[in-house]
């Protein structure tokens, strides 16, 4: 165990062995890495801990280098940043993997042990090792708001409260029904950034154009197709996703009639950043699945429910051409490089027809541990419709549904939303 002091903190490194598959105790072993993280002049303080669950799947948690919410947090807390099984310092699932598990239906296996549910019970072990009986607080930002719903569903007694981010998930949902709702708020999410920059839907038909009629390979190796550019829309649901985009379409030919070293650099560097690991492609539908049912590439079966999304009619009418949003598509295991040879997994983790429930609706309508939640009117993530549904389910959850913020706001609101959300539970205004 290392500590060290840095940014007015204490940080201290925890690695903690657990079972690949919590089923089977005496099997296969992984890493979880977590690093505490404490105020320096609380450090001698017995505060409560606050587990932090970040997004995802497949994103380590944040590095504690200053500012964010952090900050408002070691206020009151003794902060557990967790990086989540197979992200960061934890025993990781990517191209290393496969050299260890060859076989597509093995890796698959393997990798269906990486969910929300995987993860609640790693924070068990991790809980009884650090604090023994006592609960502890959780703090739960996008996929991990699906997780903490999940511990609320299964662990109850390991909470003494939850705070949710953009995060609380359609817990009667399908993945269909889950990429129904999000897509026209993808579509209402292009209107506003096309109205805030009116060029740049010229610059988006004019990027489309070319790469319909060239061959275009990014400096990672993955080639630019149309559909690949769209997919940048990603951006579109952070704060200051818009802005990004706009000042990356704003010359993409500079100097020249083909798009210029530079455009191509911050694309491969944007598309890279919303792929992340392999974790985040392979199982982010995933996330959607319990029970009966294989979601079965359900992003891009139900984008065929939307031709607005569809470039080629959308070009060829002369209607603006649409990004998409944090949709996962099977063609993305073919061009990208760092996908390529999960690609047969991937397929049989689509086709999986039974997973594990995420949810216990009994055991949410029976809550009764203390939570508060962050609902965006706005977000392009986690549809606000099916979160209010859930904020219904989830008893005694305190809802705080606001357009003011952004998904990533837990971020850039530099503790404004964490503090807000405290104040629910502590009855403060």
């Amino acid at each position: 165990m290392t500590t060290s002091r840095q940014h007015g903190t204490v940080l201290t490194d925890h690695t903690f062995t657990v079972p690949l598959d919590h089923d089977r105790p005496d099997g296969e072993q992984i890493e979880v890495y977590a690093r505490e993280v404490r105020a320096a002049g609380e450090a001698g303080r017995d505060l409560p801990w606050l587990l932090f669950l970040g997004g995802g799947p497949g994103s380590p948690a944040p590095r504690p280098t200053g500012g964010g919410w952090l900050p408002r947090a070691l206020r009151d807390y003794r902060v557990l940043l967790l990086d989540q099984r197979g992200t960061g310092r934890s025993t990781p699932v990517d191209r290393r993997l496969l050299s260890r598990i060859s076989d597509p239906d093995a890796q698959a296996r393997y990798l269906s042990h990486f969910r929300a549910d995987a993860i609640v019970r790693d924070a068990e072990v991790i809980r009884r090792a650090l604090i023994g009986d006592r609960p502890w607080s959780v703090l739960g930002q996008s996929f991990g708001g699906l997780c903490t719903v999940t511990y609320l569903s299964f662990a109850p007694e390991g909470l003494a409260e939850a705070f949710i981010t953009g995060g609380l998930p359609g817990v009667r949902a399908t993945a269909d029904e889950v990429y129904r709702a999000l897509y026209p708020r993808v579509v209402a999410k292009n209107a506003e950034h096309f109205g805030r920059f009116p060029g740049d839907a010229g610059q988006m038909r004019a990027v489309v154009r070319y790469l319909r009629d060239h061959q275009v390979v990014l400096p990672g190796g993955r080639p630019l197709t149309v559909e690949a550019f769209q997919s940048l829309g990603n951006l579109l649901g952070g704060s200051d996703g818009s802005r990004t985009l706009h000042f990356l379409l704003e010359d993409p030919f500079t100097g020249g009639t083909e798009p210029s070293d530079a455009f191509l650099s911050e694309v491969d560097r944007e598309l890279a950043g919303i792929a992340g690991g392999p974790l985040y492609s392979l199982l982010h539908e995933a996330t959607y699945a319990q029970g009966e049912g294989a979601t079965n590439w359900s992003a891009h079966r139900i984008r065929a429910e939307f031709p607005a999304f569809d470039a080629g009619v959308a070009f060829d009418s002369g209607a603006p051409v649409l990004f998409t949003g944090e949709m996962i598509y099977p063609w993305m295991f073919d061009d990208d490089p760092a996908l390529r040879p999960f690609g047969k997994a991937a397929e049989l983790i689509a086709g999986r027809t039974a997973w594990p429930a995420l949810y216990d609706l009994d055991r949410l309508r029976a809550n009764t541990v203390p939570v508060a939640a962050a609902i965006y009117y706005d977000d392009m993530y986690l549809d606000c419709d099916l979160s209010i549904a859930t904020a219904r389910v989830i008893r005694g959850l305190r809802p705080w549904i606001t357009n003011e913020y952004q998904h990533n706001a837990l971020r850039t609101s530099n503790g404004v939303v964490l503090d807000h959300l405290i104040g629910l539970l502590r009855d403060t205004p």
